[in-house]
């Protein structure tokens, strides 16, 4: 499994590396055929309060599968014992989504056994662009006027319960697919009261 360490604000040791190294290392235990793991490490500045560290991991799988876990953790003693605590509850939810990739039901799995979701389509999940990417807009009526991120998507077919269950690996609210029985391209959203719907954009 080819591991890359992304810091962000934060200086990671050797000591930190090596820790992350050992915990990624368990997850081929329980799910082999891992192909990569991402790991970004974030101190996110705060205006008021601690600073918190932010660590996310991304794993791709070998059936095309990537699962995603985020947590973040408050600047309490050192930033060497906060990542490290952050690291460990990130893996713990990894296990989770691990265990939900692994734990279908074998009539679910025949109706839900692609995976084939693209580095692209977890790009346009990213959370709101930060205060900082909006300076540059004049006013606040003009920013809210203005797109300031496009990015390129590439999707692939895939059914409504494949495009679930990579949804709920990657720890999503949304998701963008290209429907297989419909032949174009669709969104998956969850909805606040429960259940699923999907967006289904046709031209007029």
């Amino acid at each position: 499994m080819d591991v890359k360490i992304n810091a962000h604000n934060i200086v990671v040791s050797a000591a930190m590396e090596k820790f992350i190294h050992e915990k990624l290392a368990k997850l081929q235990r329980y799910l082999p055929n891992i192909v990569a793991a991402v790991v970004d490490v974030v101190q996110q500045k705060a205006t008021r309060g601690p600073d918190q560290i932010i660590v996310q991991i991304t794993v791709r799988h070998s059936r095309g599968a990537i699962l995603r876990a985020e947590e973040r953790v408050s600047v309490q003693e050192n930033t060497f014992v906060d990542t490290q605590a952050a690291v460990n509850l990130a893996t713990d939810k990894m296990y989770r989504r691990i265990s939900r990739f692994k734990g279908k039901r074998k009539d679910r799995r025949e109706r839900a056994g692609r995976f084939i979701a693209t580095l692209e389509e977890l790009d346009l999940a990213e959370d709101m662009p930060e205060d900082n990417e909006l300076e540059a807009a004049p006013d606040a009526e003009q920013a809210e006027m203005r797109v300031y991120r496009r990015k390129a998507v590439s999707v692939a077919p895939m059914t409504e319960d494949e495009a679930i269950e990579q949804m709920e690996l990657l720890g999503h609210t949304f998701f963008v697919f290209h429907h297989a029985d419909r032949n174009r391209v669709n969104v998956l959203y969850k909805r606040s009261n429960g259940g699923y719907g999907v967006i289904d954009p046709i031209l007029e």
